[in-house]
């Protein structure tokens, strides 16, 4: 991939949710990438602004091998078979599984070095990032004692991340140093990456404003290398994980979208739980992390739940801590309560269900 094109793959990822009061919703008119051809009047397929002739269909009533129906049935077939393989919740059981979904999904640039399970043969260290240059699915940086790195956010990605990720794990043990892989190769069956990880381990998390990473310290890159690293740079959003303290549940994640500031907080619990519980915390008027704040919907990725808060921009991150923590203690009470719902409780949720989006 050329440096243009790898720093065109990373913005579009680091520009996930744009800074408008709809950051949920594609625009309007959005083309799909893949889909199918633009439709004229009559339903009639356009491409470039010519109108094709419909296919007819066989005396059997199916479609000419050769004709666009049949290749739009084939491909409709594979996207439903390849949906149907998809893991739900790739991450489930993991103690990470929060800062993996955020690191997958939407933090710009950051890195944690990996504690692999026992039964791994370690031959170097892995550090886990969120994008690599390219979006390579991994590489192996050279040097005195070269080091494994793995990026989260990759521009191949199968139906499972998490054996997608362990794959890259396991490669980079093997692999020489200066090589990088495009993407992993999984096996029905083979490890995941409650295999190669410890399960039960945080990610010490370090959270970077740039990617001055990606070039080994004391090393001056090329101009095209810098040149695509200054364009990734240009494209980052500052971002900050936010403190919730010992008791804190979930992941929370500070970004600065320019007009307007966001929290975004990867819950672990059932999503049909959380939103029971948002609605009650509605209801009740506390649906918010303090003056300055309001709730602005939630997104479903990866099985898991994630609450946004747009914020105040002109306020530090550290400033969202305690209030936070605030609403976290509200959520926590709601989510132990095992009383029926109130009416009111019940157009709360119907109102916040409306206003939740599902990424994948």
């Amino acid at each position: 991939m050329t440096s243009a094109a790898g720093a065109a793959v990373l913005g579009a990822r680091l520009r996930l949710f744009p800074p408008s009061g709809h950051s949920f919703v594609a625009p309007s008119g959005q083309s799909r990438v893949g889909g199918a051809p633009r439709t004229g009047a009559r339903g009639r397929d356009v491409i470039g602004g010519h109108k094709l002739r419909a296919v007819g269909k066989s005396k059997r009533n199916s479609p000419k091998p050769d004709s666009n129906r049949a290749q739009r049935l084939a491909e409709r077939r594979a996207a439903q078979e390849q949906a149907s393989a998809v893991v739900t919740r790739p991450f489930e059981g993991l103690a990470a599984e929060c800062d993996l979904v955020a690191l997958r999904e939407f933090v710009p640039s950051a890195t944690a070095t990996l504690k692999l399970a026992p039964g791994v043969a370690a031959q170097r260290e892995v550090t886990l990032a969120t994008v690599l240059p390219g979006a390579v699915a991994a590489l192996v940086r050279a040097g005195d004692e070269p080091v494994g790195f793995v990026g989260t956010q990759m521009q191949f990605r199968g139906a499972d991340p998490s054996a997608d990720i362990a794959a890259a794990i396991l490669w980079t043990q093997s692999a020489e140093p200066g090589e990088s892989l495009t993407a992993p190769e999984t096996v029905e069956g083979g490890p995941r990456l409650a295999d190669v990880i410890d399960p039960g381990a945080d990610l010490e998390l370090t959270v970077h404003q740039d990617f001055d990473w990606w070039v080994p310290e004391g090393v001056t890159p090329d101009p095209q290398v810098a040149a695509t690293i200054e364009q990734a740079k240009q494209a980052i959003m500052p971002s900050a994980r936010l403190d919730l303290g010992a008791d804190g549940v979930g992941a929370a994640w500070w970004v600065d979208a320019g007009e307007k500031a966001h929290v975004r907080w990867v819950r672990p619990e059932d999503e049909d739980a959380l939103m029971l519980a948002l609605a009650r915390v509605h209801a009740a008027g506390g649906l918010h992390m303090g003056e300055g704040s309001r709730f602005a919907g939630s997104f479903r990725t990866h099985g898991v739940l994630v609450p946004v808060f747009d914020l105040d921009p002109e306020r530090h991150p550290t400033e969202w801590e305690a209030p936070a923590r605030e609403f976290g203690a509200r959520l926590a009470e709601a989510l132990a309560s095992d009383v029926p719902m109130t009416s009111e409780e019940r157009r709360s949720r119907d109102g916040l269900r409306s206003r939740q989006v599902t990424l994948r």
